[in-house]
């Protein structure tokens, strides 16, 4: 066995060790508003449930490692005391995975991901429409764990409603652990489905994705495509030029099939082939030579 002191260890060793060790962690899925107005939302899997009387949430945006700037997440929670914490399950995991990309303060990451804001009843913040289980909390306190790169912050929250999906609920109106499907982090890429175990979600680019508000709505409206294909499709930098996208159909007969039929349903299964594969930027070939 191989045996360190934390001290003579690299923050960003010391965090994915921590990362690769301590799984799976739920995701909480933060929504925040700062005082402008500005709505944020971000994933963090440093999260669990401390009390349930009070029932009290506890939550970290840590500083980032290579700079010591503070999450937007963080910032808006000291300037707004009150945050939903939205659930990730399976059918929203990618466009969860789009909304941490580090997009300039003042972005709506709603609209980036393309998720639905709902209205909340107790707090500013607006609730994650697709999320099975949203928690309206206020922020009790605020405890920074230290001032250098890789410091936690924990944000207390008391839960003040809770909104259940009834559609994950069994007949006695408890939560159905097959019917809520949620997902886990564990290190890396890697992720943890509670009905099926682990999978992997690349992160989104260093780079800024273009964001599901970018994409044309005739694709945001198949009725073949999922959302994950969706935020599969709004993490790319920047869509294929006409030249790639033509010398991508010249160079495959099948694609030039599929497309030459005009039939919206087969050219969106094989744009989803791709993103099955992981392969984004042919998915986006398909498309775009139809659009």
């Amino acid at each position: 066995m191989i045996s360190f002191d934390p001290k003579d260890l690299s923050v960003g060793r010391m965090h994915g060790y921590l990362l690769g060790a301590v799984t799976p962690r739920p995701i909480a899925f933060a929504s925040t508003i700062d005082k402008k107005g500005n709505i944020n939302l971000s994933p963090f899997s440093f999260f669990n449930v401390f009390s349930a009387n009070p029932p009290i949430l506890i939550f970290s945006p840590a500083r980032r490692g290579r700079d010591n700037t503070t999450k937007h997440t963080y910032e808006n929670v000291l300037e707004v005391k009150e945050v939903v914490i939205n659930i990730v399950n399976f059918d929203m995991v990618q466009q969860m995975s789009l909304s941490s990309t580090e997009y300039p303060k003042g972005t709506n990451e709603f609209l980036k991901a393309g998720l639905t804001q709902l209205t909340s009843e107790k707090v500013k913040p607006p609730r994650v429409a697709e999320s099975p289980v949203q928690f309206e909390c206020k922020v009790n306190e605020v405890i920074q764990l230290g001032k250098e790169g890789g410091a936690g912050n924990l944000v207390i929250c008391e839960v003040l409603k809770i909104h259940i999906d009834e559609s994950i609920l069994d007949e006695n109106q408890v939560i159905d652990q097959h019917k809520i499907d949620t997902v886990a982090r564990m290190g890396g890429n890697w992720y943890s489905r509670s009905n099926k175990g682990m999978f992997e979600v690349p992160k989104p680019l260093t780079s800024l994705g273009i964001g599901i508000d970018q994409i044309p709505n005739e694709v945001k409206s198949s009725t073949l495509l999922t959302g994950n294909d969706i935020g599969m499709l709004g993490n790319i930098e920047q869509l294929p030029s006409e030249e790639e996208i033509n010398q991508f159909v010249s160079k495959n007969i099948s694609v030039r099939t599929v497309l030459s039929s005009s039939d919206t349903i087969e050219i969106h299964k094989l744009a989803q082939s791709y993103l099955q594969q992981g392969d984004i930027p042919s998915a986006w070939k398909v498309l775009l030579a139809k659009i």
